[in-house]
């Protein structure tokens, strides 16, 4: 029998554009750091040529939504036979994959945590 665990999370806020070009800059270049930032050589906003980047600002639609209320659920086989729970880490453990072993923790975590037989 499958097993369907997972994680979820639901920001609620409303939405708002971002029109400004500096503001809109600004998120550019937080976005890009937080997604070069790994890399051996760190791309840059500013490594492309100005006018290159006009361009694409002006093609880019920001979009802002501050959260004011977060929503979150965890299904993690909580509800299945400690025995049933120990096949679904094992059956995720030879699953490649981030998420897979992810959640095969997050099973595990579960059952190290719960005192039921």
């Amino acid at each position: 029998m499958p097993t369907w665990n997972y994680t979820a999370a639901h920001a609620h806020g409303v939405a708002r554009v971002i029109n400004d070009r500096d503001a809109l800059l600004d998120l550019l270049n937080r976005l890009t750091h937080a997604h070069e930032a790994r890399q051996a050589t760190p791309w840059r906003v500013a490594d492309a040529p100005a006018p290159f980047i006009d361009q694409m600002l002006r093609a880019i639609v920001g979009i802002q939504i501050p959260i004011d209320r977060l929503e979150g659920k965890l299904k993690a086989s909580q509800d299945e036979a400690r025995a049933d729970r120990v096949g679904t880490v094992n059956g995720l453990r030879a699953c490649p994959g981030e998420a897979t072993q992810a959640m095969a923790e997050l099973v595990q975590q579960a059952l190290d945590t719960d005192t039921r037989p």
